[in-house]
């Protein structure tokens, strides 16, 4: 099938670098036109990427986006985002405010150095690399995670943070770890060979089907990372992460309509605009804008237009989307392939069984010690994030029992007890996997238009209202 594809005429970079020095980007925050939530306005010079900047901001901070209309045409970007923090109020913060605009404006000037919040605003997922990074993708077993983290223990590693995501069978983690008697990072090559050479024979002895399990070390570098970004990165490059949908999709729609919580992606082309429309419809949950812009944007996709919302738990996303090259999606091999990696996006992230937050003195073999008490009463961990702050050690599991039973709160009880930490149990209720991942398409392969309520109409309606509101930038 004939791909469409759309060239822009060439701009010199040192045009655009000018263009973005005379107008530079501008945010304006405003708490007057809703009731129920905070505006936050934003236009610059348009650059690929430049979206998942700014909503991964907003994210890092645990704000809330509850709609959003976005338009890059013409070589400008704009965005609205209707926005609160996790407990529904709008954002009044001072301090909270200006960081944001500062944020934003420094990510567009790679120039400049980087934005250094006051301790109490720095997002958690932003990590500055003053430690050695340990990056694996592996296959998801029970106790994994407690092995690797015994190694790291016995090799003088201690843990400073942490994140582990798995998806399909498939897992991935980066462990940012310090010299245990030095407490700085791990620079000496040999004993980082050393390092990686006994957590990869962990991996490869848990391995019994010959499925790669890859482990890297990077020593510490001097800009800052975004941990869950490269999560998503890793994952993507793994693709064992990566799962599809089936041909049950359709009937789930017929009979479920819009209060089924399955994943449904959906692709067409719409040639009288030269784009090609995503359609995602999924249960709502943080964090989703920014797993599914990620995504986009790391299969180098450009977002010229697109509107979200939510509403009763479910979320809706349409996005205009071309490649970077100029190109429409066309060919139904890589339709599948959007629509498996944005399934793979949104569900790997989907909270699995009983939230633990812990909190304990922090000291090396922690996060052994811990996961050692999990895998002992027979428990798997889904998902974690752990940090430390000052002599203290934070972290978040997601755990299952493999066997099936309910997680009882005499157990919770016990394993706070061989902890000897706090353990705060969050969310009792075990939430259901994302069962059912849905794409549309016919026997023919060819997309069918899912009967879903399209934004399409309301984000081309809004667009000359929304670029009203912003006026004229002035150098």
């Amino acid at each position: 099938m004939a791909q469409f594809c759309y060239y822009r005429p060439y701009f010199n970079p040192q045009l655009e670098s000018l263009i973005e020095h005379i107008n530079p980007p501008r945010i304006r925050i405003d708490n007057d036109a809703f009731k129920d939530c905070t505006l936050i306005k934003f236009d610059s010079a348009n650059k690929h990427g430049i979206l998942l900047e700014v909503v991964q901001i907003l994210t890092d901070l645990d704000l809330v986006i509850s709609k959003s209309y976005i338009s890059s045409d013409g070589g400008w970007f704009m965005d609205v985002f209707h926005v609160t923090d996790q407990f529904g109020n709008k954002i009044t913060d001072e301090a909270l405010i200006q960081y944001i605009q500062k944020a934003v404006c420094t990510k567009r000037n790679s120039k400049e150095a980087q934005v250094n919040p006051e301790r109490n605003l720095r997002p958690r997922h932003v990590v500055v690399m003053e430690h050695t990074a340990i990056e694996m993708t592996v296959t998801d077993q029970r106790g994994l995670l407690s092995e690797v983290s015994a190694v790291l223990a016995d090799l003088g590693c201690h843990i400073s943070a942490g994140v582990a995501w798995t998806h399909n069978h498939r897992g991935a983690c980066i462990i940012y770890v310090d010299d245990q008697e030095t407490t700085r990072p791990i620079t000496d090559q040999k004993r980082l060979c050393h390092i990686q050479e006994q957590l990869q024979t962990v991996v490869d002895a848990r391995n019994k089907n010959g499925e790669k399990q890859n482990v890297r070390l990077t020593t510490p570098a001097t800009t800052q990372t975004h941990t869950e970004r490269r999560l998503h990165q890793l994952m993507l490059a793994d693709g064992g992460g990566v799962g599809g949908g089936g041909g049950e999709g359709v009937e789930c729609e017929r009979h479920h309509g819009m209060t089924c919580e399955c994943t449904h992606v959906s692709i067409q082309s719409c040639k009288e605009k030269g784009y090609t429309v995503v359609n995602i419809r999924c249960k709502d949950r943080p964090k989703l804008l920014f797993d599914t812009v990620c995504t986009l944007t790391d299969l180098q996709y450009a977002v010229f237009h697109a509107a979200i919302s939510s509403n009763s738990s479910i979320a809706a996303q349409e996005y205009f989307v071309r490649r970077k090259d100029g190109c429409t999606v066309e060919t139904e091999n890589e339709r599948r392939r959007v629509r498996q990696c944005l399934i793979a996006a949104v569900e790997r992230r989907g909270t699995q069984g009983l939230k633990l937050d812990i909190t304990a003195k922090n000291r090396t073999g922690l996060l052994s010690d811990v996961t050692r008490v999990f895998r002992e009463h027979g428990l798997s961990v889904t998902r974690a994030e752990i940090g430390t702050k000052d002599e203290t050690a934070i972290g978040t599991f997601y755990v299952t029992d493999s066997s099936g039973r309910r997680i009882s709160k005499e157990m919770v009880e016990a394993i706070e007890k061989e902890i000897g930490g706090t353990t705060t149990t969050v969310a009792v209720q075990h939430e259901k996997p994302l069962s059912k991942s849905i794409d549309y398409k016919n026997t023919n392969g060819i997309d069918d238009k899912p009967s879903l309520l399209s934004l399409g109409s309301l984000l081309w309606s809004r667009l000359e209202r929304i670029s009203g509101n912003f006026g004229h930038i002035r150098s």
